[in-house]
């Protein structure tokens, strides 16, 4: 009887004490919660303002007449939907850049990724002597400013330029590569090509030096040939960095904007006009919406070209 009363006691300050520690247990949870919070807010403040809010307003700009007579009265504003949309491809100009565009990704693209590839290859196992200078010299038109590298292309470009001066030696007669209409996209490609291929080379080469050299020693034993070799273990082990450049050069490339904005301003005769230069030209015009939905086609090419390299490179993984 005793031994009963004394437990009901402590069974009362038991159960009595358990919510409190879990109240307090609680309590501490949503302390440090509101610590991290803290700690935090800055940087999520700072990415709505500056990440999330322009996208959003992008995008709602897109599906309205907004232009820079409406910037002070902005609820005079209209709700047009996808009609920007529509009017885009019915405007040869977009149509035109449209197209360019594809040009000039359909061919730079592969041959950027080609040249780095044989680059980098080089400086892996073929150039022994000043590997460090030759990374440099290949890597150094990636940091050099677009200006600087306009003025010197123009030059090699000029009717009587360097370019041309070569070409005259063997007898070829060079174009007016900026001022041709029909020249003056393989010319943005070249200098795009010679700009892009350092950052690729690079990815390559570590790709290349993350393969274990057991398996080219295996090759040859196996009377590999090196080209065997490179075709069959060298090329599906850098499938994995292959996609990341690929993806890397999608973008660079779908975002043509500096090569025609500094050598041609999208001449002549809307020959070197891209997407982003169209989308340039409607922000300059005042046609904020037109402009935002030229961007957003952009945007959903770079999308849907990701993801098809996506699908691609991985299935072959």
């Amino acid at each position: 009887m005793t031994t009963a009363t004394s437990l009901k006691p402590v069974r009362e300050r038991a159960s009595t004490r358990k919510p409190a520690q879990r109240s307090k247990h609680g309590s501490g949870r949503l302390r440090r919660t509101l610590v991290a919070w803290a700690f935090c807010s800055p940087f999520v403040l700072l990415f709505a303002t500056f990440g999330i809010w322009p996208v959003f307003s992008s995008l709602s700009m897109s599906v309205t007449d907004i232009t820079s007579r409406d910037v002070q009265t902005p609820f005079s504003v209209n709700f047009v939907g996808l009609e920007n949309y529509t009017a885009l491809f019915d405007d040869p100009t977009f149509v035109r850049a449209a197209l360019n565009t594809l040009y000039f990704v359909a061919v730079g693209i592969p041959l950027t990724m080609v040249l780095s590839l044989a680059v980098a290859v080089a400086l892996n196992s073929g150039i022994q002597r000043a590997k460090g200078f030759f990374r440099v010299a290949y890597f150094a038109p990636v940091v050099t400013s677009i200006v600087a590298v306009a003025v010197v292309w123009r030059y090699l470009y000029k009717p009587d330029g360097m370019i041309n001066s070569v070409l005259s030696l063997v007898g070829i007669s060079g174009p007016d590569w900026l001022n041709d209409p029909n020249w003056s996209m393989p010319a943005l490609i070249l200098m795009a090509v010679w700009r892009h291929f350092g950052i690729p080379m690079v990815i390559f080469l570590a790709g290349l030096q993350s393969i274990p050299p057991e398996l080219h020693e295996a090759a040859v034993v196996d009377g590999a040939s090196r080209w065997r070799a490179f075709r069959s273990v060298t090329l599906p082990l850098l499938r994995p960095t292959t996609l990341v450049v690929a993806i890397l050069l999608s973008i660079s490339y779908l975002q043509f904007f500096e090569e025609p904005f500094v050598m041609t301003s999208g001449g002549p005769l809307d020959s070197t006009t891209s997407i982003s230069y169209y989308a340039y030209q409607q922000f300059g015009f005042g046609n904020y919406g037109v402009a935002s939905a030229a961007s957003y086609v952009l945007v959903t090419a770079i999308a849907l070209l990701s993801l098809l390299q996506f699908r691609i490179f991985r299935a072959r993984a």
